[in-house]
């Protein structure tokens, strides 16, 4: 390939975070900390991971390695292939977002990545959950910031230090909506259709009406390249979520700020989804900053995906 695709011009430079990792109940047990780029020459592309794993608790010994990641990627608009030797499979961008599903053999695990870059082009939201066969083993979760020139501007490793700070103590937060204050988390979202074309845009708002400290009436409302309006009983469990009628059903659950979860509308449309709380800090609030991605579903046949950034306005 003589030139590098769409998304892999999105992904230029150097990626800074401090994911999380959590094991299957949602329970946080350390920080990766990690340093990603990849890199396009003479028509191939590598991608380089290299950082360490703080903490872990049972999990540590199958996910510390004792070398860097190195993967070779064929890039293209339409599919990217990972050759290995570190991750074998494949990701499918659709604009800013990628969904990823390859396996680690160092880790021994399957994974299911999505890469989100919001409209800054700085930040990408980050998710990885973990499998064994069918059955979830853990996640890896956090926000990464974008570098150009950290080895060399002490203004550029100031402002990665203050953010790797500010990840290292969201990164346990759990996930909460707000449960004492009506509003609605509202922004304009990218729409791609299953062929990874751009649909338009849609205004998506997650609008909450608080019932009690667990309990919320929930309408999602998507108009103008989709367009949709349900309304849903949410219940909070712990980090489990639930949503009971009437227009919508399903549950999720939450590792950290991120909430994954399934949506069944009272037709053939069903929604996969990742709600991610960029800023909720530790204390008794809920963040601002929502980080949103919708893949929908026609019967068991993907139709579309739906990505953005989300921001809370309080109720009038």
């Amino acid at each position: 390939m003589a030139e590098p695709s769409e998304w892999q011009k999105r992904i230029t430079g150097e990626w800074h975070g401090r994911p999380s990792l959590f094991d299957a109940t949602g329970t946080w047990c350390g920080y990766e900390d990690i340093r990603r780029s990849s890199v396009f020459e003479n028509g191939v592309t590598t991608y380089y991971m290299d950082g360490g794993l703080t903490g872990g608790g049972p999990l540590a010994g199958q996910f510390r390695l004792g070398a860097p990641f190195a993967f070779g990627v064929e890039d293209a608009d339409d599919d990217r292939v990972y050759t290995g030797p570190d991750f074998y499979g494949t990701g499918q961008p659709y604009g800013s977002f990628v969904d990823s599903h390859y396996y680690g053999p160092g880790w021994q695990v399957d994974l299911n990545t999505w890469n989100q870059i919001l409209p800054d082009g700085q930040t990408q939201v980050y998710s990885s959950v973990l499998y064994q066969g069918w059955s979830v083993v853990g996640c890896f979760n956090g926000v990464y910031t974008r570098s150009t020139d950290h080895d060399d501007n002490p203004a550029t490793q100031a402002r990665v230090t203050e953010f790797l700070a500010a990840e290292t103590r969201r990164g346990p937060v759990p996930h909460i909506m707000p449960t004492k204050r009506s509003g609605a988390y509202a922004g304009s979202c990218e729409l791609w259709g299953a062929d990874q074309k751009p649909r338009g845009t849609v205004d998506v708002r997650i609008a909450l009406e608080p019932v009690d400290l667990l309990h919320t009436r929930r309408t999602l409302t998507w108009s103008g390249a989709l367009n949709r309006s349900a309304t849903a009983s949410a219940r909070r469990d712990g980090n489990r979520l639930f949503h009971e009628g009437p227009d919508a059903w399903g549950n999720a659950v939450a590792f950290g700020r991120a909430a994954f979860g399934s949506l069944h509308f009272t037709d053939v449309t069903k929604v996969k989804y990742r709600e991610f709380m960029i800023d909720a800090e530790p204390g008794m609030s809920a963040g601002k900053r929502l980080a949103v991605v919708y893949e929908i579903f026609q019967g068991n046949v993907l139709d579309s995906v739906l990505h953005g950034l989300l921001e809370w306005e309080d109720a009038a």
